[in-house]
């Protein structure tokens, strides 16, 4: 190639694509469970990173069976809880990291909830700038949502998943035999996120919930392995489309920004994700109804189903006390961060939302202040 001489000229232009593909494995059994990651790993060196609730309950003997299986394993966990989804925690975990044995191909393990996942991602990719990692998800907002798609974050005290990254997982591994663990609460919370996914891009989704919701809380494994197929089909199918959010009207985002803010005025851990996302919904619904764009059928039946699934749909069903005003005052917070302007998802019927960025605090208010008068 010839070499540019001389003053001036066009300036040079640098292309990088990225193009990720992955597997998700979805099980029932550890056993199965063991033979998908062992493909996966290829004999590589493993950092397993979990939590220490997940550590006792199934990460310590899957750390066994995995060097049963040949694999050099190097374990460590974290305190419990979203309130350890921080970047500590994240520079703890770099610090561990560095005293392993572990090289640029070797294999970091994210075993847990969503905090762990997001976290040890985020860790993943700042380490030696980046080193493969797979999901191995333990709650049912994990199995449905947080493992799939390559968001990894840690939380600020400013806003939840401030600082982050996108990176894409080497693959998923997917033992619904992990979720007999979890009770009521948590299951509900991931099948708040499963719904979403039901509400802005599958009707089928959405049927398929409403049919198997019982089942699923009370842990039947057919059900819950249906369910994890199901929504991690949709959800990849809606990644495809911009898996690194170059177009920021995304309809996954339903739920998500009153969400975030209710999380951010409860200190990350009182309301669980799925809690906060379902309240956020409820709350989309309340504008769209308002708005008269969301037939009042389907705003019945979201909320039916929300309630159905003991997920809360007023203020007053949050496991904590939240001001509306407080609620609000983040949103502000948020909106700072994002150039000063919020997006909202607005559902208008299964299937089909609406992205719109007029809504103003006084109606988000006004919503608020009428999810919290006593039931009617």
């Amino acid at each position: 190639m010839p070499l540019p001489t001389g003053p001036g000229g066009a300036p040079h232009q640098f292309s990088a694509d990225r193009s990720e593909t992955y597997c998700v494995h979805v099980c029932q059994q550890e056993t199965v469970a063991v033979q998908h990651l062992l493909r996966e790993i290829d004999g590589r060196r493993v950092a397993l990173v979990t939590d220490d609730r997940v550590a006792t309950l199934h990460a310590k003997n899957l750390a066994d069976q995995l060097r049963i299986g040949g694999v050099d394993v190097a374990l460590t966990s974290f305190p419990a809880g979203e309130a350890n989804k921080s970047l500590r925690t994240a520079c703890e975990l770099l610090d561990w990291l560095a005293g392993t044995a572990l090289a640029r191909r070797d294999v970091v393990l994210a075993v847990g909830g969503g905090v762990v996942i997001d976290t040890v991602g985020w860790v993943a990719s700042a380490y030696m700038r980046g080193v493969p990692y797979v999901n191995v998800p333990t709650t049912l907002l994990a199995h449905v949502d947080a493992a799939l798609g390559g968001k990894v974050a840690v939380d600020h005290r400013s806003a939840k998943n401030l600082i982050g990254a996108f990176y894409q997982p080497k693959a998923v591994v997917s033992n619904v035999g992990y979720l007999a663990t979890l009770d009521r609460r948590q299951l509900a919370a991931g099948l708040a996120e499963a719904i979403k996914k039901g509400v802005i891009g599958s009707p089928a989704l959405f049927e398929l919930i409403t049919d198997v919701a019982d089942r699923v809380l009370d842990r039947d494994l057919d059900a819950l392995e249906g369910l994890v197929r199901a929504s991690s089909a949709v959800k990849c199918e809606l990644l495809a489309h911009d898996p690194y959010e170059n177009d920021l009207r995304r309809p996954l985002n339903f739920g998500h920004t009153v969400g975030h803010a209710v999380e951010t005025v409860t200190g990350y851990g009182p309301v669980l994700h799925g809690e906060a996302v379902a309240f956020g919904m409820t709350v989309a619904a309340e504008i769209a109804a308002s708005r008269g764009i969301l037939a009042p059928d389907v705003h019945d039946r979201l909320v039916r189903l929300l309630r159905r699934v003991e997920l809360p749909v007023r203020i007053a069903d949050l496991p904590v006390p939240v001001e509306p005003d407080a609620v609000v005052a983040a949103l502000d917070q948020i909106r700072k961060i994002r150039d000063g302007r919020i997006r909202f998802v607005l559902p208008i019927r299964l299937g089909e939302t609406a992205i719109v960025d007029d809504v103003g605090d006084d109606e988000v208010l006004s919503v608020l202040r009428r999810l919290s008068e006593p039931d009617r």
